[in-house]
């Protein structure tokens, strides 16, 4: 589902999106930096996903169409490689509570704070 209107809500930290059912969903920039589509963060596969910590405070300081199927968000952390198509941003807009939690789970399961610095990681792949 295409969102019918789209507000970056910097103060909040919120990225608004209302639909043409007229629901609207705000959806916090942490939760789309920590779960973005991207490879550096997804991984090329299954058990490569990296766990992304330290973003609580992270901005949207641009945000871009791609064609008719997505948005570009580039985050103030410099991330900028994730592409969110309408179907996985409107998954997100269903599903955040859920989403959030198992990455609070994850998190605990690693050991993690949410505000713990991010520990640099080599890839492998030659697009990172």
């Amino acid at each position: 589902m295409i969102p019918t209107n789209i507000v970056v809500h910097q103060q909040t930290k919120v990225l608004e999106l209302a639909y043409e059912n007229g629901s609207t969903y705000r959806l916090p920039f942490e939760l789309l930096r920590v779960v973005s589509p991207s490879a550096e963060v997804q991984g090329h596969g299954p058990g490569q996903e990296t766990l992304q910590t330290g973003k609580r405070d992270v901005l949207i300081a641009n945000l871009e169409p791609v064609g008719h199927y997505a948005l570009k968000p580039t985050f103030s952390d410099g991330h900028d490689s994730g592409l969110y198509s309408w179907d996985y941003l409107y998954f997100l807009c269903e599903n955040h509570e859920q989403v959030w939690k198992e990455y609070l789970d994850k998190l605990a399961a690693a050991g993690l704070d949410r505000d713990a610095p991010m520990i640099k990681q080599g890839h492998s792949c030659g697009s990172h």
